[in-house]
């Protein structure tokens, strides 16, 4: 093969693999199931206000607000729901009355209340 051959060769090769990462980025990729290390982070923000601080800050209401437009699925929230009630329970000196006003303060409606008996069939 001359090396024009091969250069127009390898040319169509590259033209392929682009075309085929083109191809890859168009498919749509299915939800991302939510899980408990991305909700924590979320609404650690939130901590000194479940703890009996005065009012849910800004980063903390941002997050709450991200959480629930994430969680659009009955399962996403279900498994929303799983992992506050998981963080709820391990929150040392946990405000049940400002964790409950929480979502509310923020301009979230929830299905549920964030509480140690968080009913996540919902």
């Amino acid at each position: 093969a001359t090396d024009q051959e091969v250069i127009m060769a390898r040319a169509q090769v590259m033209l392929m693999a682009v075309a085929l990462v083109l191809m890859l980025a168009a498919v749509p990729r299915a939800a991302v199931a939510i899980d408990c290390g991305h909700v924590d982070s979320l609404v650690r923000p939130c901590l000194s206000y479940v703890q009996g601080g005065p009012s849910p800050s800004g980063q903390c209401c941002g997050g709450v607000q991200s959480l629930h437009n994430q969680a659009q699925s009955k399962s996403d929230r279900q498994a929303a729901c799983n992992c506050l009630k998981g963080i709820a329970r391990g929150i040392h000196n946990l405000n049940e009355d400002n964790a409950r006003s929480l979502a509310p303060k923020c301009g979230v409606n929830l299905p549920y209340h964030i509480s140690l008996d968080i009913d996540c069939s919902v």
